[in-house]
């Protein structure tokens, strides 16, 4: 496990290879020399989902415990303080086997070493960001790039191992470091190339240029108008709902139509799409419906009283979430004079504001889980992928099931919300290290050409713990701060 220089001792659980002082830590502070020995700082963590929310977490010693864990279908080992294969020559730490339904399952647990891995970030939010393709940085440095926008949401890819590797040393070294602090659910600032700095958090509002979100758009402009059309009807004589993308307007549109809505004779600075339906009105912004403008009647052309403009005429105009609204009576000359709001369109727009939904960030944790690792399952490697593709061996991580793409090798992706805290860790080379499990059938294990003469039953993984010498703990249904040895929270 380890050779001694200098009264240090090497450790080999990662590329890097420490020279490790008794008492201290590596570089990853994840393994330590405890006299003498390397060992794994964080304890294993066990899922047990007979514990109510709110169980004081039970840590378990091999040498005061009798391996007694009650009924095994209730218990899953995760890969959270297991130790690693690397240099992967060797099995997985713990390939444990429990039985579920009268059926034996071998579950292979192993901190996994990503070289290939990043996060997918969506940021609920109406404001723009940046434009498609634009880069993302952390403490100046690249981390990635700003990718489409859904509905509603923006999205970024950070990582890769373009990011990690390819560049210099600073680049990677900081984005292994966002990489790690995203995934273990903390607050990192992120400035985009042109455009918005932004706090992201994953289950957090994303915070934009200093500002909290606080809901996310009901839908475009014209789904707006298509929602809310008849609310509006006999109230106001105009809507215009302001988007960036699609921009409404009631009268063409064809819910209002339907409804045997009349022409106002309204104009709209923008490329038509189709009646109704406005793309372009302005540039993208921070502003009225993630546009660059603050006044929404720069986006209004002359009236025209042919079509139905007249002296007196209402007109809302109102953004996708409801944040931005403002009320217009036409003058004798046909031009928009504001006015105060009547109570009952209140009601309309305060609707919109009920139907959004909170803005939130989501963190999406993504990896290539392929390489020697696999060499910890199965001594014939392709075999485990084929049968993950087949699904017949399931992929987790930290005990959250993982969804994995279709297609060659082993990716995978999984909401880091719903993992245990601080499940993530690092080696400097620089990687991350993500917790990941594979559970099969026990006749399917041997076939796969598994390391049958590893395999333990739950009671004696604990019991012996790994070459790492990893205490233990369990954690019940919503349970998710991970406790030190000493049970204090960390």
């Amino acid at each position: 496990m380890s050779d001694r220089k200098d009264e240090k001792i090497r450790c080999d659980a990662c590329p890097v290879m420490c020279y490790i002082a008794d008492g201290k830590s590596g570089a990853c502070d994840r393994y330590a020399n405890h006299d003498g020995q390397i060992v794994r700082l964080d304890p294993l963590t066990i899922l047990d989902r007979r514990m109510a929310a709110g169980d004081s977490v039970k840590p378990f010693l091999g040498a005061n415990w009798d391996g007694g864990l009650g009924q095994e279908n209730e218990v899953f080992v995760t890969a959270i303080g297991a130790g690693t294969t690397y240099p992967d020559y060797k099995p997985a730490p713990f390939i444990v086997s429990r039985e579920v339904d009268g059926v034996d399952f071998v579950t292979v647990v192993t901190e996994a070493i990503f070289s290939y891995c990043g996060v997918k970030v969506k940021i609920d939010t109406d404001r723009h960001l940046g434009k498609e393709g634009a880069v993302v940085r952390c403490r100046g440095e690249a981390v990635g790039l700003v990718i489409t926008s859904e509905y509603g949401s923006q999205m970024l890819s950070l990582g890769g191992v373009d990011h990690l590797t390819g560049g210099s040393k600073g680049e990677g070294r900081v984005t292994c470091d966002t990489l790690m602090r995203l995934c273990n659910k903390e607050a990192v600032e992120l400035t985009i190339d042109d455009g918005a700095t932004i706090t992201v958090e994953a289950g957090k509002p994303p915070i934009v240029d200093g500002v909290a979100e606080e809901r996310m758009r009901v839908g475009c402009g014209s789904a707006t108008i298509g929602m809310f059309a008849s609310q509006w009807k006999g109230l106001v004589d105009e809507v215009v709902v302001v988007d960036d993308h699609i921009t409404g307007v009631v009268s063409e549109h064809q819910a209002g139509k339907v409804i045997d809505w009349q022409e106002t004779g309204i104009k709209i600075v923008g490329r038509r799409s189709t009646p109704g339906r406005y793309f372009q009105v302005a540039e993208p912004g921070l502003g009225w419906g993630g546009t660059n403008i603050e006044d929404p009647l720069t986006i209004l052309g002359d009236w025209n009283a042919a079509k139905g403009a007249r002296p007196g005429l209402t007109l809302l105009m109102v953004s996708t979430t409801g944040e931005q609204f403002a009320y217009y009576v036409l003058d004798d000359d046909l031009v928009p004079q504001p006015a105060p709001l009547p109570e009952a369109l209140q009601a309309t727009v305060d609707l919109i504001t009920e139907n959004c939904e909170p803005a939130l960030c989501t963190v999406l944790f993504m990896g290539g889980a392929g390489g020697s690792l696999r060499a910890g399952a199965t001594r014939n490697p392709v075999k485990l992928t084929r049968s993950v593709q087949k699904k017949h061996t399931a992929v987790s991580c930290g005990g959250v099931p993982a969804y994995v793409w279709p297609g060659g090798g082993i990716t995978i992706m999984v909401d880091v919300l719903n993992l245990p805290d601080n499940a993530f860790g690092y080696v400097p080379t620089p990687a991350l290290v993500a917790p990941l499990e594979f559970t099969v059938r026990r006749e399917d294990y041997h076939d796969l050409g598994g390391h049958d003469a590893a395999v333990r039953s739950i009671g004696k993984a604990i019991e012996d713990g790994s070459e790492y010498g990893a205490s233990s703990r369990v954690l019940g249904p919503g349970e998710k701060t991970l406790l030190t040895r000493d049970d204090k929270e960390i």
